[in-house]
């Protein structure tokens, strides 16, 4: 796919890696245009390109434009215990997906690129997974049960209506445009304020993505669309940190008084998994570019302007859970 000859459409364009991308196919030439029910804080020319509209909505598909070369959908609810807790969200992540699946069959565009997730994999008692190995019996979670289903559903358009595809299992990604609760910016929130850290599952060791990298494999499916088109791919490092160690990383790089707590994982959490990226590597040259320090460094320069902005959107999160 020649990208910058390309008309690509983006679910999701708000949130932390639609917008990366977003940008990132914009350097390239690409046209986007983004679909999101937030409103884009990070990027104003990603903001005017943005139809925002709640994908629920049957009635809202129509807005969307039918000269699309290929849908990004990285639109969904993905905080994995908050799935648990509230499974309307679980419900609303199909219906989404279902929705736009069925724009892409009507439109005649043909083309989509899910985004998946490690959660796929499980508890199976393996740590390297790679992707020939997630089983429904591992469903840990409402939240793995809509990206299993999600995988099933996009493999039935195939069959069914020749609707051509690419799977990306991300995991764990981290770094700018991120004002939510995950791991990562709530340590160095915590960290910069000299609060204890909590980790939820000691023993936890997963494989933590730095935006850039997953946005780079992200362009590269779509640069090689025709070559890496009906399959899917993990986009991580192959790495595995634990959470303490994460922890630990954060507070040697910001320097403060933080003590860690620790308390037994939470209900739906994998807690063993580290990414075989052998496929990426072969058929797409992916190589990520970011160990955990240096992804962790940048991070923590991004967030420390914005600090004061995020704990405000965060306190709000915390009242609304």
């Amino acid at each position: 796919m020649e990208l910058d000859k390309s008309r690509i459409l983006v679910t999701g364009s708000s949130g932390t890696i639609g917008n990366c991308l977003c940008e990132a196919l914009l350097a390239r030439g690409a046209d986007v245009i983004g679909v999101d029910i937030r409103r884009n804080r990070w990027n104003a020319e990603v903001h005017r390109r943005t139809i925002y509209m709640d994908l629920l909505d049957t009635a809202n598909l129509d807005e969307l434009p039918r000269d699309i070369d290929i849908v990004v959908h990285f639109a969904a609810n993905a905080r994995v215990y908050n799935l648990v807790k509230e499974p309307d969200l679980a419900r609303d992540n199909f219906l989404s997906l279902y929705n736009v699946l069925e724009y892409v069959r009507q439109s005649g565009i043909g083309k989509i690129l899910f985004s998946s997730s490690r959660e796929v994999y499980g508890n199976s008692g393996h740590i390297i997974h790679s992707e020939d190995e997630s089983f429904v019996k591992n469903c840990e979670s409402s939240y793995t049960a809509t990206k299993i289903a999600g995988e099933a559903m996009i493999h039935a358009y195939n069959q069914c209506y020749g609707i051509e595809y690419v799977i990306v299992r991300f995991s764990n990604v981290y770094g700018k445009y991120d004002y939510s609760d995950r791991v990562i910016p709530l340590f160095i929130s915590k960290a910069l304020n000299n609060e204890d850290i909590q980790i939820y599952g000691r023993g936890k060791i997963l494989d933590f993505t730095y935006i850039d990298d997953s946005v780079d494999g992200v362009v590269r499916i779509l640069d090689l669309f025709e070559i890496a088109r009906n399959e899917l791919y993990n986009i991580a490092t192959q790495t595995g940190h634990s959470i303490e160690q994460v922890a630990r990383k954060i507070i040697e790089l910001t320097g403060p008084k933080s003590q860690l707590l620790f308390e037994p994982n939470r209900t739906g959490e994998v807690c063993r998994f580290v990414a075989d990226i052998s496929k990426a590597r072969a058929v797409l040259g992916y190589c990520p570019d970011n160990n955990l320090q240096e992804g962790i460094n940048k991070t923590i320069e991004w967030y420390r302007p914005r600090i004061e902005e995020y704990r405000e959107q965060l306190n709000t999160l915390q009242v609304c859970v």
